[in-house]
């Protein structure tokens, strides 16, 4: 059964049963096949972007769907909970947007949003390294000025839609001033130089394609430099904080799903002359997960209208990023539990979800770094 939400609007209302509607007959049909096939669904983000779904937190002049995050989200949570896979590429491609948005000068504005926000383009994020992943100001990959071009050097690890998207935000070094020391450059595919490891193999979110993205004299313009020499990591963080809600909203879309068909499972099965969620231990469990989504909602939700308030929301963010992915990694566990050994089977997709969930309590700041940024708030 789908969420019950409080919406602000008959519009909103709409935009969510427009995104339930494209979910059931566009992802659902899809998402089995293709996570089991390990295909890139390339074609999904490009519906998404037809009908409005892939940028709706960016202005409407730009081309995005002039949607507050309390709305994104939401929607957001709606695909996550359909695909997986796709519900991250969509949080990983407003979070590559982010900076140019955000920092970019008015004429990179009007020169890339426009493209980025249609959905014809997809994008990447290169912040993490092999060595620097929870501390990206060890970061080694270069950038060095050359007449009018900066030359890039070194590798970006763990880069969703790494080899598939059409723009790479990368940050990388222009001086060994530490984290004052970072920036931020747009780098289109194609660009020679910029070349792909073959793609992680992992244990879920096998539809996302992830790999280690190499930068070997890889020549942008200068202005292709986002914001000013120096300021990456602060470009960086700030762009984390709006995706760590993001991938809050995906995780509670996931758990929401996994409590669903925890639900229909035990209504249908029966032991004991009756079906098991009339039984008291099974009926806590299932009272236990439903509490847990509906804190990962209510707490993303917070952070989010802090944010469309214009307030500091970075503690918030990561509050909700740590409860959101630690709850659906119990709601998946636990659901793979109510199905008993047919959950551990690929008889049902439980065991897809419980695998998913596990990857969402470490990207975008694993729940360890998300506890150290709320305990130096305190």
């Amino acid at each position: 059964m789908p969420a019950v939400r409080l919406l602000p609007s008959p519009e909103a209302e709409d935009l969510l049963a427009l995104t339930r509607d494209l979910c059931a007959k566009e992802l659902l049909p899809r998402v089995g096949r293709a996570e089991r096939d390990e295909e890139f669904p390339r074609e999904v983000f490009a519906l998404l972007g037809r009908a409005g779904l892939l940028t709706l937190p960016y202005p409407e002049e730009f081309g995005g769907g002039g949607q507050p995050y309390e709305i994104y989200l939401q929607a957001l949570e709606e695909i996550g909970g359909a695909w997986a896979s796709v519900g991250v590429g969509v949080s990983v491609h407003a979070l590559s947007c982010f900076p140019v948005f955000a920092f970019g000068s008015d004429s990179q504005r009007r020169r890339w949003l426009p493209d980025m926000l249609s959905g014809e383009r997809l994008g990447a994020y290169c912040l993490s390294e092999a060595h620097a992943g929870s501390d990206p100001a060890a970061m080694r990959a270069r950038a060095v000025r050359d007449g009018d071009a900066y030359v890039l050097n070194g590798a970006k690890a763990w880069t969703t839609h790494g080899g598939r998207a059409d723009f790479y935000t990368v940050m990388a070094r222009t001086s060994d001033d530490g984290a004052r020391g970072i920036s931020c450059f747009h780098v289109p595919a194609g660009t020679p130089g910029l070349e792909f490891d073959k793609p992680e193999e992992k244990m879920g979110l096998t539809g996302s394609t992830t790999a280690t993205v190499r930068l070997e004299n890889v020549r942008v313009p200068a202005d292709h430099l986002i914001g000013a020499e120096g300021q990456g990591l602060a470009i960086a963080l700030a762009s984390l904080d709006a995706g760590r809600l993001g991938i809050a909203a995906v995780a509670t879309g996931l758990a929401q799903r996994a409590l669903d068909d925890a639900i229909a499972y035990a209504k249908d099965r029966e032991a004991f002359g009756k079906p098991i969620i009339a039984h008291q231990g099974l009926g806590f469990l299932l009272a236990d997960m439903a509490a847990a989504v509906e804190s990962a909602r209510a707490t993303y939700l917070s952070a989010a209208r802090f944010k469309d308030a214009g307030l500091p929301y970075g503690r918030q963010a990561s509050i909700a990023k740590l409860v959101a992915t630690d709850n659906a990694m119990k709601v998946t566990t636990d659901a793979v539990q109510v199905l008993g050994g047919a959950g551990y089977t690929r008889d049902f997709p439980v065991e897809r979800f419980m695998r998913e969930a596990k990857v969402m309590q470490i990207f975008e700041g694993t729940n360890q770094i998300q506890r150290l940024v709320i305990s130096r708030g305190l």
